[in-house]
């Protein structure tokens, strides 16, 4: 089992939000589990068996609970970065230039609609208590995270289905872009409202990796829950 003891809250972030990615990660499989392989039909979906020998305190030792309060954790360090990023889509000269000069107004309206109910959310982490010491260990604590989050994205590469490699690396670089705004508030705060990004920039792929990676954690939330009205059911 993992210690957390001697780490300092950089350190100890960091290792949540693996532990939350990788249960995230876990519930998908849970929920969409290969049940019964019949000839041309395979009937998938949630397995409780599997969900609770990854998950159950005691089949776990303790430290099934754990991975799921980092679940919640990672959730809401996306849910924070989308709301301290609305700035950055929020001004005029950002569209999303998706082809279509209609779906680029619509696509960017739905999208400051999700960053609006996220600022309404009361959040539980303050990111300003990161990386508030000396400014060279600051910037050292910062570019190990980088370097830890591109090494990972590495791993996902030796991954043989492609499917899981896939969400596997969106998701990984999903949380490092929500990482990176929020490492970069006063920077989104001082963009200019019409004229390009100086100081901070998200890439298109960047995007849709944050986007995407939330969506997918929103619906490991969801899953959870479902899987806890499964439970009581069997009892």
């Amino acid at each position: 089992l993992f210690s957390w003891t001697g780490l300092c809250l950089e350190k100890r972030v960091f290792y949540k939000l693996i532990s939350g990615l990788h249960a995230s990660i876990n519930l998908h499989l849970c929920a969409n589990y290969l049940l019964e392989e019949t000839w041309g039909k395979p009937r998938w979906g949630p397995n409780v068996k599997e969900f609770t020998r990854r998950f159950d305190p005691v089949e776990t030792k303790g430290e099934g609970p754990r991975r799921l309060k980092n679940l919640y954790f990672l959730y809401l360090i996306e849910l924070r970065a989308l709301s301290k990023v609305a700035p950055y889509f929020e001004r005029s000269v950002v569209d999303l230039y998706t082809g279509n000069g209609h779906e680029d107004a619509e696509s960017k309206a739905l999208l400051l609609d999700i960053f609006r109910d996220t600022k309404s959310f009361h959040m539980h982490f303050d990111e300003k208590s990161m990386f508030a010491g000396d400014k060279k260990g600051a910037k050292s604590l910062k570019e190990e995270f980088r370097l830890h989050f591109k090494n990972i994205s590495r791993i996902m590469d030796c991954v043989g289905c492609d499917k899981c490699r896939l969400w596997g690396k969106l998701q990984t670089q999903g949380l490092g872009t929500a990482l990176k705004i929020l490492f970069s508030e006063k920077e989104i705060q001082s963009l200019p409202e019409n004229s390009p990004s100086k100081g901070f920039q998200l890439t298109r792929q960047e995007i849709v990796a944050l986007v995407n990676a939330f969506g997918r954690l929103s619906t490991s939330i969801k899953e959870l829950q479902n899987f806890k009205v499964l439970l009581q059911k069997t009892r």
